[in-house]
């Protein structure tokens, strides 16, 4: 069949059309840009004050990565003694705030560090999921690996890997298990399918297969639907952490870093040191 002139022009402002109204995975749909994630983005939003890490020695693509040629220029004004609130959970709560406010990514993830009864250590990334002037709570199964090394030696350390902000929290402490009536009122509020994760997941043990951990969590989906209510594990629970010294890290220009450390002291009393970069 012949096609005219005309019909391809339509079929060309057609297909033009289509392309200007292709989603652009850049913008909400309110048209507005949405954040990047990336350390180091150019159009990330923070708030006022906030300081940031510019990467240099990005490699071109196809090339392999140099971590020695990697740098970061840091540009921030500075953590003085004079402007630190009086205990280290409030100002842990202003800069969380701030890393919430510059669009940090999962601000609350913090890698939690272990050491088991033959002092091997261990480290993963957890989620925060309270702190108040009694510790910092996360959840887990506590027949995991870091349940059993907190068993064996609850001293632990937490830091929070503000990248994108050029900041760093690391807090040493105590963790002890949350009760049983604050663990059983957090998984409530979780979803559905995470509490039966929490059931199918015998967390740390080995397991046959990815098949395998997914039949089971098909049988718990079946037994407890999306409106049934579904019960903590017995084994599953939070842990506190109580700090005994909080070091709040603010990247500065030259490496010439400021280190900032609160520590407690007789009485619960918090003192405040400076250390060196």
């Amino acid at each position: 069949m012949a096609v005219s002139h005309a019909d391809n022009a339509a079929h060309a402002r057609s297909s033009s059309t289509r392309r200007a109204r292709r989603p652009d995975p850049r913008r909400d749909a309110r048209g507005e840009t949405r954040p990047d994630p990336r350390p180091g983005a150019r159009d990330e939003p923070r708030a006022p004050g906030v300081p940031v890490s510019e990467p240099v020695g990005t490699p071109a693509p196809g090339e392999r990565p140099d971590p020695a040629s990697m740098r970061a220029r840091y540009r921030a004004d500075g953590l003085p003694e004079e402007g630190l609130a009086p205990d280290p959970v409030t100002q842990f709560g202003r800069w969380f705030a701030e890393s919430v406010g510059a669009g940090v990514y999962e601000p609350n993830a913090m890698v939690l560090s272990t050491v088991d009864e033959r002092g091997v250590p261990s480290s993963r990334t957890v989620l925060m999921k309270e702190y108040d002037e009694r510790g910092f709570v996360f959840f887990t199964h506590y027949g995991s690996r870091k349940g059993r090394d907190i068993a064996a030696n609850p001293r632990v350390s937490l830091l929070f890997p503000w990248h994108p902000i050029a900041r760093q929290v690391i807090v040493s402490g105590t963790a002890r298990r949350t009760d049983r009536g604050e663990s059983a009122r957090y998984f409530r509020t979780r979803p559905h399918g995470s509490q039966l994760g929490a059931w199918a997941s015998d967390q740390s043990a080995p397991v046959a297969s990815r098949e395998e951990l997914d039949r089971r969590y098909a049988e718990l989906a079946e037994r407890y639907p999306e409106a049934e209510d579904v019960p903590a594990p017995p084994l599953w629970g939070g842990f506190r952490v109580e700090p005994e010294a909080v070091e709040f890290w603010q990247g500065r220009e030259n490496r010439l870093h400021d280190r900032l450390r609160y520590v407690r002291g007789a009485g619960g009393r918090w003192t405040v040191e400076r250390l060196c970069p």
